[in-house]
């Protein structure tokens, strides 16, 4: 019998906009569900959720509380 390997797909949330990062809610190797809030950006006095644009477990976050960012600049990584 022939085995199959599943391939696993990557997927990198960036920063929509410049900002702060106030709160960083994942973890590497937590499992998360699409719609989960990986971290929260404050930007223009706003804060914004950054979510999981899939269900998979967090391979890396980039981030950390109070960190700058700039627009497109990599989050985290989520392998699903």
């Amino acid at each position: 019998m022939k085995e199959r390997s599943k391939a696993l797909a990557i997927e990198t949330i960036e920063a929509p906009l410049p900002g702060k990062i106030v709160q960083v809610n994942a973890s590497v190797g937590s499992h998360v569900k699409e719609g989960d809030v990986i971290c929260t950006l404050e930007s223009m006095k706003m804060e914004n959720p950054i979510l999981s644009p899939v269900s998979g477990i967090v391979k890396a976050v980039q981030v950390s509380p109070a960190q700058v960012v700039k627009a497109g600049g990599i989050i985290a990584v989520i392998e699903y």
